[in-house]
């Protein structure tokens, strides 16, 4: 329990930082790359420690990594609603 309850703390730790970072009022490029960051790091703990991935075989981390990578790509590539709001133009009523 005590494992959990340091990762948790962690977790808390890193939200504390993406508001500081979000109040410090960085360029949007540094901003995003932050925060997509800890929320990366946060993501990471979240599974292997809550969803007690840290205990499974090294293969199958490697699949599971592999399968999201797949994912986000084919959502990059073949989401045709986000490249037409990107280039959709913003009309006053």
């Amino acid at each position: 329990m005590k494992r959990y309850v340091i990762v948790w703390l962690g977790l808390l730790a890193i939200v504390a930082m993406e508001v500081a970072v979000t109040l410090a009022r960085p360029p949007a490029k540094l901003l995003l790359a932050g925060l997509l960051l800890f929320a990366l790091i946060e993501a990471g703990l979240g599974l292997l420690y809550f969803m007690h991935l840290k205990y499974e075989r090294r293969s199958f981390m490697w699949s599971v990594i592999l399968a999201v990578v797949i994912a986000v790509v084919l959502m990059d590539h073949f989401w045709l609603d986000a490249f037409r709001l990107l280039h959709q133009r913003l009309s006053a009523p």
